[in-house]
């Protein structure tokens, strides 16, 4: 699983956020590594003034093989809680996006052999 992580200026520390955000990413995702392909993670300082929500986003977007990329993003007065709150999402996102497909796998068929006899 690939990890991308991109901050803009308000951001302080980028290298150990960097480090940090590989290391929490790869454990709460580890068991859909053969799933998710890539992950890229967007922190960002929003605009004083702006109403709502906190000082820190943080968008995460997870490539899935053979789906549709899926993406979330959490609004938070820390980038801890804003990294913690897309993570939470996108592993329930990622979770349900890929039940969605094992459930669908294992239904029986509504096609089914079924004898037919004549009235």
């Amino acid at each position: 699983m690939q990890i991308q992580v991109n901050a803009s200026n308000g951001i302080q520390n980028k290298e150990a956020l960097e480090r940090w955000a590989d290391g929490e990413i790869q454990g709460i995702l580890s068991r859909f590594v053969d799933d998710v392909t890539r992950v890229e993670v967007h922190m960002s300082g929003e605009t004083p003034g702006k109403s709502g929500g906190g000082d820190k986003r943080c968008t995460m977007e997870a490539r899935l093989a053979h789906h549709q990329p899926v993406a979330t993003s959490h609004d938070a007065p820390s980038q801890d809680e804003a990294f913690r709150g897309a993570l939470a999402k996108l592993k329930r996102v990622v979770e349900h996006t890929l039940a969605r497909t094992d459930n669908h796998r294992a239904r029986d068929s509504i096609r089914k052999d079924v004898p037919t006899t004549p009235e």
